[in-house]
């Protein structure tokens, strides 16, 4: 099933690729990827190639030249102060281009990147800053801290490592709650730094838990674990691991957000649900209990099996995307029950690690 659920993605990939070349989506509207709506913000082009890169690496080299061809025109972002989103751009491409090929040069675009996304740091308040505004801070950049990780240990710079796990550390004390459940986005005074509140541009409320947003929290921490090995960033992962799965239906996908209203309680979001299944193996790999291990894992293939028999597009022949149900936007009306591109590459990426594993 999973096999051919990957098989089912290259194929929608390929065929975008060659009806659209060098198009960039971020989101389906009506199933379809070209279409005149708005990004919001740019942080989503690293995702395609991203897929044909995990493509490329299962064996299949016909995936190289369009990897290499939609990773080099990103290369200017190396330098892009606008956005929070480095490490989706670059971890994705050229990260997995150097882990294939070891090439010095590939890793300096990496080590740039992170340079450039420490450069987003505030000293007061301890925090790696949204692009919406100077005093906001999204559980979202726990995604991206590993490309700063990244350049630290590439170049032993202290001064990148502490960067790193200053905002992690902080993201741990202001957006994870006790329960393991996260608020999208941090409020701080810039004066002070003192934390003021949570709040939320994506989810139901401020104090709601947006489902997207724990999964981002479940596998960023597990991957600042994977870096820094500190014992309090495993458990700040296991903790949100801990929420995903005991607070998510028996199928593993969730709602929009875990506290929406009852209007619309009933939509889904499958980017969450990939995105929590590729952290959860992760963390299959990382937690040192094995009963825990054996939990995670199952969780997410679990949540796999979900998405194969019941989102994949493959029924439809009409429909673009590889996987149906996705949410960018619901408030801005974006992306809502469509196709989303992060969602296609999670997806991928925890079908490669599951087969992988097996």
């Amino acid at each position: 099933m999973m096999r051919e659920a990957l098989d089912f993605a290259g194929r929608q990939v390929r065929a975008l690729i060659l009806r659209d070349p060098d198009f960039s989506p971020g989101y389906t509207h009506q199933g379809r990827w070209r279409h005149t709506l708005p990004a919001w913000t740019h942080w989503c082009d690293g995702f395609l190639p991203g897929i044909m890169w995990i493509l490329c690496a299962r064996g299949d080299g016909s995936w190289r030249e369009p990897a290499e061809r939609y990773t080099r025109r990103l290369e200017p972002r190396q330098f892009d102060r606008e956005v929070h989103d480095l490490g989706f751009l670059f971890l994705s491409t050229y990260g997995r281009w150097h882990a294939l090929t070891g090439d010095l040069a590939l890793q300096a675009v990496l080590i740039q990147a992170g340079r450039t996304l420490a450069l987003r740091f505030r000293e007061k308040g301890a925090y790696l800053r949204s692009f919406v505004s100077e005093d906001s801070l999204f559980i979202d950049i726990m995604m991206n801290v590993g490309i700063v990780f990244h350049a630290a240990k590439a170049t032993r710079d202290e001064g990148l490592l502490d960067i790193a796990m200053r905002h992690c550390l902080t993201t741990r004390r202001v957006l994870v709650r006790g329960d393991g459940s996260t608020a999208h986005e941090g409020i701080f005074d810039l004066e002070t730094g003192e934390f003021l509140r949570q709040s939320t541009q994506q989810g139901f409320r401020g104090d709601s838990c947006w489902s997207r947003g724990l999964a981002w929290a479940l596998y960023g921490f597990g991957t600042a674990y994977r870096h820094a090995r500190d014992a309090r960033f495993l458990l700040t992962a296991e903790a949100c691991a801990d929420f995903y799965i005991a607070a998510c239906p028996a199928d593993g996908v969730p709602p929009w957000d875990f506290d929406a209203p009852p209007e619309n309680r009933g939509l889904v979001d499958t980017s969450a649900a990939a995105i929590a299944a590729s952290g959860l193996l992760q963390l299959a790999d990382l937690a040192g209990d094995a009963v825990k291990a054996k939990g995670y894992g199952d969780a997410a293939r679990r949540i796999l099996a979900t998405l194969c028999e019941r989102y994949l597009a493959a029924g439809d022949p009409e429909w673009e995307g590889i996987l149906k149900g996705g949410v960018y936007h619901l408030h801005k009306g974006l992306g809502v029950n469509e196709s989303v591109m992060w969602g296609e590459y999670f997806f991928v990426e925890a079908l490669d690690r599951a087969l992988r594993d097996a």
